[in-house]
């Protein structure tokens, strides 16, 4: 019977000729062959190692931030608020150069717009006559128009004709338009223009500019008021609501009166200009006020570059709405057969 230890003695002598005592040397051969290409890479500026190739191996990488900045675009776009998505049409007009056919073209689609919301659009002063429309306009410097409707019938009704009007006593006409404000500045003025009309032009109003802008307190916007809606001569109404809307709309910068109606002039044919002056003026009344336009009720806002300077929420921006537009009386006493809204109240006392 074998013994234990003799059993083992071999194996121990097995497991000792299995050692890998010979890796040593290749070990050995591996860090001289290192020793070597570093050597050479020293000794040869020029050559490239694969060292020196694993940035070029990493360039990939350096495109993971622009990737990440992708999804955040990405991810920002699905995030945008509906407003903001309103807004994106009309924020290239604001800040890209718009060129003038595309100007053109943008303003006359808003024309055409506005012609659909205000196809009653009108002058807003009451009158039966020229005279009565002349003395009407000059009345409503600084006030509004429904307050000089209220005004002159009670003025009309004591003065109808130029001949009347230029033989008043100066302090009676003070106290028939004292409500408009101004009065002694305005009796002057409507007087002065009654008597150079008696004189010169035989009591009636004349129908060229030239004749009109030569009358005492009359200027370029009463004039085109009158010969547009009195004798049917084309003219663009550049007023406080005119100026500030037309700027809203990039259709001009210019902020002089007479500028402001030569820019607006080229983008329109002739036979717009009056029914658009009326169409602009009630917009800027009854929806784009200058303090807090609705924005959120607006027609045009999608052609509009001041989109969300005033309320966007079309709740709150209905609430802003103004005389027939908000459901209240218009300016007028004596309104249009088609105006859909109501007749404004006569003057209190």
């Amino acid at each position: 019977m074998t013994t234990p230890t003799a059993e083992k003695a071999p194996a121990k002598k097995a497991a000792a000729k299995k050692t890998p005592v010979k890796k040593a040397p290749a070990a050995t051969a591996s860090a001289k062959n290192t020793a070597a290409k570093n050597t050479a890479a020293k000794a040869t500026p020029g050559t490239e190692t694969a060292a020196e190739k694993t940035p070029a191996e990493k360039k990939p990488a350096k495109k993971a931030p622009a990737k990440k900045a992708a999804a955040k675009k990405a991810t920002a776009k699905k995030t945008a608020s509906p407003a903001q998505k309103q807004e994106a049409p009309t924020a290239d007009t604001g800040t890209r150069t718009e060129s003038h056919a595309a100007l053109v073209r943008r303003a006359r689609r808003i024309n055409r717009e506005l012609a659909e919301v205000y196809s009653y659009a009108h002058p807003e002063l009451d009158f039966e006559n020229p005279f009565e429309l002349l003395i009407a306009t000059v009345l409503s410097a600084q006030t509004t128009d429904l307050r000089v409707n209220q005004t002159t019938p009670r003025l009309f009704a004591a003065y109808p004709t130029a001949e009347d009007l230029a033989a008043a006593v100066p302090e009676e006409v003070e106290e028939l338009i004292r409500p408009t404000g101004f009065f002694r500045a305005k009796t002057k003025s409507i007087m002065g223009l009654a008597k150079v009309l008696r004189d010169d032009f035989g009591g009636e109003v004349p129908g060229r500019l030239d004749d009109l802008v030569k009358l005492p307190g009359v200027g370029r916007k009463t004039a085109f008021v009158v010969l547009g809606n009195a004798f049917g001569v084309p003219g663009i109404t550049v007023d406080t609501h005119f100026g500030r809307l037309v700027r809203r709309w990039k259709w001009t910068e210019e902020t002089d009166p007479v500028k402001v109606e030569a820019a607006v002039a080229e983008l329109f044919p002739k036979s717009e200009w009056t029914m658009l002056s009326h169409r602009v003026i009630f917009h800027g009344r009854r929806i784009c006020h200058s303090r807090k336009p609705a924005c959120g009720a607006c027609p045009i806002a999608p052609l509009c570059p001041s989109y969300g300077e005033g309320e966007t929420d079309p709740e709150k921006a209905k609430k802003l709405l103004k005389y027939e537009m908000g459901g209240f009386p218009g300016q007028r006493l004596k309104p249009p057969s088609d105006y859909p809204g109501k007749p404004a109240p006569p003057l209190a006392g």
